[in-house]
C-alpha cells in the first residue's frame, strides 16, 4: 500500500478546500496526483527502491501552506522521495538541506521563494507548480539540471518505499535525516482516525505547517485518509481564524501551543462565532499544553482539548488523550493508539509507576535514522525507540511527561522539570507565555530562571512571590526576565536549551 490508497473518499466529496479559491473534490485531487507524478516521471524523477541510497530521488519542495503545498507533497512522495522545507529559510540553509538530501529537483510556486532557488546547484531540476483554474495544479519544468532528461514509467512506490525525508530539529546537534516510509505514514494516519473517530463528515482547519510531521500527517494526511474535508488556507492567522471558523464550521483542529494561546486571546472577541460553530474535539501536539491552558480551552470554547504527543521519528502520533466519554486527564499526554509504551532506564523496562526515559514500539517508528549506525545505536534498544524524554505511566497506562532529559535542570543534585515551572508562572493572571531554563551555576551545576511574556503589569518580585506559593523554594527561579517575545524555532517550538545563550547569561 502507498499514499495513493490513502485517497478513498467519495469522488464528490470535498478533498482540499482553498480560502478564496477553487476546492477540489476526492475525483479531481486523485486525477490530479496521477497527472502530476506522470509529468514528473516525464522530466526523468522516479522514486527509490526503498534503500538507504535513493539520493537521485529526492524531490525537494519549498511553498507556503495551501492547497497547492498538500498536492505537491503527495505528487512528490508518490513520484519518489518529498523533502518538503521550511519557505522561510535563508539561502544557506536551502544550500545546506539540498545538499544533505542531495536534492535531485526543486518545485516552488512560480519561482518563489528566491532563497530557495538561489540555492539549487547547478545539476538540480528547478519545477514551478501552476494553479489553474479549477485548483488542480501542473508542473512546469524551467531547469533541467546536468542529469540526461529521460521520460520514465515506473512502478507504483511499495509499502517500504521511502516517501518522506525529514530532519531533526538540530538544537542540539547537526540535524538527522528521518526517512518515513509510505507503511509509517499510512499506520500513524489510521492511528489517528482510530484514536478521533474521524469520518467524511469531518472538515479540519490545516494550521500547522506542511513541512512539518504535525501539519503533514496530524492534519493532512489523517483528514484525507478518513474521507474529510480540508480546509487549507496560507498559513496561521490569529486575525483570520474565527472568520475562517464562521465560514467553513470545522469540526476540529490541531495545532501547536503557542497557536492555541493566540486563539484563547482572541475567543473574547468573537462570542457569537464560538457559540454558533462548537467543535467536536481540539488537539494539541508538537510541545507541552500547561494544564492551566487546557482548562481556559476547554471553558471558553466548551470542546474537549486532546493533549497529545507525537514526533517525527514516530511518524507524528504516539499517545493520546481520548475523546468523551473516555477519562482524558489534563497535564498527561494520555495513552498510545496503535502504539506500545513503555518508561525504560539504562536499557532495562522499568514498572509502572516509574520515572524513567519514555520508549516506544509501533509500525509507525521509523526503522533508523539515514546513514547514521552511531545515533541509531543510541536510539534504538532491544527494538525499543529511546524518545528522549522522561516521564511516568499511572495505573490506567496515561503517560505523563516531566520534560526533555536533556532540558531537566539539575540544581546542586536536585531534578527539576521546567514544565511545572512553567504551569505555575502562567497561572499568574497577567502571564501569558512562560518558559524556564537552566543557566550555567560555579557551585550548583545549573540553576533556574525563567522568562515571560506579560498581557498586563506585573513586577518580578511579584512573579517570584507568585511561585513561592505554589512551588518547593528550590524550584523558584532565582531570576525572571520579562521579554515582549519568547524565540522560537521555525516550528513555533519555544528555545528553552538555548535560553541561557541567548540572553547571554554565562
Amino acid at each position: 500500500m502507498n499514499l495513493f490508497e490513502l485517497l478513498a473518499g467519495e469522488d464528490n466529496h470535498p478533498a482540499l478546500v482553498t480560502p478564496n479559491g477553487a476546492s477540489l473534490s476526492y475525483k479531481q485531487l486523485r486525477e490530479n496526483v496521477i497527472e502530476l507524478v506522470s509529468q514528473l516521471n516525464s522530466f526523468g524523477l522516479k522514486r527509490g527502491d526503498g534503500s538507504a541510497n535513493t539520493s537521485g530521488e529526492r524531490i525537494a519542495i519549498a511553498m507556503t501552506n495551501g492547497s497547492p503545498m498538500a498536492i505537491t507533497f503527495i505528487a512528490a512522495s508518490l513520484c519518489g522521495t518529498a523533502a518538503p522545507l521550511n519557505p522561510k529559510y535563508k539561502q544557506e540553509e536551502f544550500a545546506f538541506y539540498y545538499e544533505d538530501t542531495q536534492a535531485k529537483a526543486l518545485i516552488t510556486l512560480s519561482e518563489e521563494p528566491e532563497a530557495a532557488v538561489s540555492a539549487t546547484t547547478s545539476d538540480m531540476m528547478l519545477i514551478n507548480a501552476k494553479v489553474n483554474t479549477d485548483g488542480t495544479l501542473s508542473f512546469e519544468l524551467v531547469k533541467a539540471g546536468s542529469a540526461p532528461r529521460e521520460s520514465l514509467n515506473p512502478a507504483a512506490p511499495n509499502a517500504d518505499d521511502i516517501a518522506m525525508i525529514l530532519h531533526t530539529s538540530g538544537t542540539t546537534s547537526r540535524p538527522k535525516r528521518v526517512p518515513i516510509r509510505h507503511r509509517n505514514l499510512i499506520a500513524s494516519a489510521n492511528n489517528i482516525i482510530g484514536a478521533y473517530s474521524l469520518t467524511a463528515a469531518d472538515t479540519t482547519l490545516c494550521l500547522m505547517p506542511l513541512f512539518h510531521i504535525h501539519g503533514l500527517v496530524g492534519c493532512l494526511l489523517a483528514t484525507l485518509a478518513s474521507g474529510g474535508t480540508l480546509v487549507c488556507p496560507n498559513g496561521f492567522n490569529a486575525l483570520e481564524f474565527w472568520k475562517l471558523v464562521a465560514t467553513f464550521k470545522p469540526t476540529w483542529y490541531s495545532a501547536a501551543p503557542t497557536m492555541h494561546q493566540t486563539i484563547l486571546a482572541r475567543a473574547g472577541r468573537n462570542t457569537e462565532i464560538v457559540k454558533a460553530n462548537p467543535f467536536r474535539f481540539i488537539r494539541s501536539s508538537s510541545a507541552p499544553l500547561p494544564p492551566i491552558i487546557i482548562e481556559q480551552l476547554e471553558a471558553t470554547l466548551n470542546a474537549p482539548v486532546l493533549e497529545s504527543y507525537s514526533m517525527t521519528e514516530a511518524s507524528h502520533l504516539m499517545t493520546t488523550n481520548p475523546l468523551p466519554p473516555k477519562v482524558r486527564k489534563p497535564g498527561t499526554v494520555g495513552y498510545g493508539f496503535g502504539v506500545e509504551v513503555g518508561i525504560m532506564d539504562d536499557g532495562n523496562l522499568l514498572p509502572q509507576g516509574s520515572l524513567g526515559e519514555v520508549v516506544i514500539k509501533a509500525p509507525n517508528v521509523i526503522d533508523g535514522y539515514e546513514n547514521n549506525p552511531e545515533a541509531n545505536a543510541v536510539a534504538f534498544v532491544n527494538g525499543w525507540f529511546r524518545t528522549g524524554d522522561q516521564g511516568t505511566l499511572d495505573e490506567d497506562g496515561y503517560l505523563r511527561l516531566t520534560g526533555r532529559i536533556k532540558e531537566l535542570i539539575n540544581r546542586g543534585g536536585e531534578k527539576i522539570s521546567p514544565l511545572e515551572v512553567d504551569d505555575v508562572l502562567l497561572r499568574h493572571p497577567n502571564v501569558v507565555e512562560a518558559l524556564a531554563f537552566a543557566v550555567p551555576h560555579k557551585t550548583l551545576g545549573e540553576d533556574i530562571h525563567a522568562a515571560v511574556v506579560l498581557k498586563a503589569e506585573a513586577s518580578k518580585e511579584e512573579l517570584l512571590a507568585h511561585c513561592s506559593t505554589m512551588l518547593a523554594d528550590f524550584k523558584v527561579p532565582k531570576q525572571i526576565y520579562i521579554l515582549d517575545q519568547l524565540p522560537r524555532g521555525a516550528t513555533g517550538k519555544l528555545q528553552r536549551l538555548a535560553m541561557a545563550k541567548l540572553l547571554n547569561i554565562t
